[in-house]
């Protein structure tokens, strides 16, 4: 079975980040816009608790994943890509 192709976390914290340090105080002024931006924030963070949910139940079935950082393809060797993409002591600090 070929890897099931994943988000990287990164993609999540650096926008969390953006919106956490920058967007969030360009809007203070504004309660709605304020309302909306700590809702984007809120769906982020609901879906990397998802996503790592779904990490969880792969690693528990054996069904391997790799973690994306664009939509274009790597060519490397499958037995290769879980270091390439995920390395073992980093998924393994995430569930920590």
């Amino acid at each position: 079975m070929k890897p099931i192709p994943l988000p990287s976390h990164v993609h999540y914290e650096l926008l969390l980040q953006l919106l956490e340090r920058k967007t969030i105080i360009a809007v203070e002024k504004d309660p709605a816009l304020r309302t909306q931006v700590q809702q984007l924030i809120i769906s982020l963070r609901k879906a990397l608790a998802q996503q790592k949910q779904l990490e969880t139940i792969c690693d528990q079935t054996h069904t391997p994943f790799e973690y994306r950082w664009s939509l274009n393809s790597v060519n490397v060797k499958p037995e290769e890509v879980s270091e390439v993409f995920a390395p073992r002591f980093l998924r393994d600090e995430n569930e920590s």
